[in-house]
């Protein structure tokens, strides 16, 4: 095992496929030289030189433009959108493009691409730059949607997304790039749409993703240490594929469900979810579903402000204990 930044997974885990697949082309804005505005691409350029690790120009269509027709052409490109806000900008292309060609096509082209994006809030960069936005790619039809927690699924998961030959959305959590963790050196594949279930307890499930994990785990044992409550902690790791099995499972055992997500609240995530299980679990729950979300307005670039608006430890305590109690 090797101690890598959540950063560094991400570059391992393209460096990773790049060696094992001549393919693999890497293209954004200052992901060459720079090693990536957020430093998740550095030591690319060196190791695989120009023409697989390029700059582009500001221009968030002629990045995907290109990436889409490398893939179709084939080659394994992977596409960087800065700040994952700016896929407003282009958002038709991975919407009525992107995500429709294999089905317009009957098959006969396919898309191996996958587009990485730094993803929601935490480091202050005010209300354009610090959307949680995967639940906008959930709702499209044949995009795939990523969010890790943790940097050896951040490796795993990004080697998965590379070999798949659907487009995969790669959501990176700008405030995790600097946490370490222990990650398996070598080839190592996280399979695209298995939830982790990173914590048993036996009184409720909590559903979190990306930077939402550590916080569910910390008010797990907050609320065993503090209250006497046991929380099962779920890490999806994908919302498409979604891992209905892994949920449905254990939230039969503990008959109450929590979700934890960054996205506002009118129609994350989390509803999906909350849907699902009382389609399929209504008589198994205890009590009713609870979210924990942010709320339905842009996000402060005040720290305090940001804080505030974010689902955190004693908000999701004060939401498992109401539900318990």
């Amino acid at each position: 095992m090797a101690q890598l930044t959540y950063r560094e997974a991400v570059a391992a885990g393209m460096q990773q496929e790049m060696r094992r697949d001549p393919n693999v082309v890497f293209l954004g804005e200052d992901v060459a030289a720079a090693g990536g505005v957020f430093k998740t691409t550095v030591g690319l350029l060196e190791e695989f030189g120009p023409k697989r690790v390029r700059d582009t120009p500001i221009s968030e269509q002629a990045i995907l433009g290109a990436a889409m027709g490398a893939a179709m052409t084939g080659l394994r490109p992977i596409a960087e959108i800065m700040f994952s806000d700016f896929f407003a900008v282009c958002w038709d292309i991975v919407a009525n493009e992107i995500a429709k060609t294999r089905y317009m096509t009957d098959g006969q082209v396919t898309l191996p691409l996958v587009i990485k994006s730094g993803n929601g809030a935490g480091a202050r960069f005010g209300a354009q730059h610090s959307q949680a936005v995967e639940n906008w790619a959930m709702a499209v039809p044949g995009l795939k949607v990523v969010a890790p927690a943790f940097p050896a699924d951040v490796k795993g998961l990004m080697a998965a997304a590379i070999r798949d030959n659907d487009p995969v959305l790669f959501f990176e959590s700008k405030s995790l790039y600097a946490v370490k963790g222990e990650v398996p050196e070598g080839e190592h594949i996280v399979p695209l749409g298995k939830a982790n279930v990173i914590r048993q307890g036996t009184d409720v499930t909590i559903v979190a993703l990306a930077l939402m994990v550590p916080r569910a785990l910390k008010a797990a044992d907050m609320l065993k240490e503090q209250h006497g409550i046991n929380a099962t902690v779920i890490d999806l790791r994908s919302l498409v594929p979604l891992d209905t099995q892994t949920i449905l499972t254990e939230v039969a055992k503990t008959g109450r469900l929590v979700t934890v997500e960054e996205n506002p609240r009118l129609c994350g995530w989390g509803a999906e979810i909350s849907s699902i299980v009382s389609e399929e679990l209504f008589w198994d729950l205890d009590g009713p579903i609870v979210r924990v979300t942010t709320p339905h307005i842009p996000l402060s670039a005040a720290n305090n402000l940001e804080d505030m608006q974010l689902p955190n430890p004693e908000r999701i305590v004060a939401s498992v204990r109401q539900l318990c109690d």
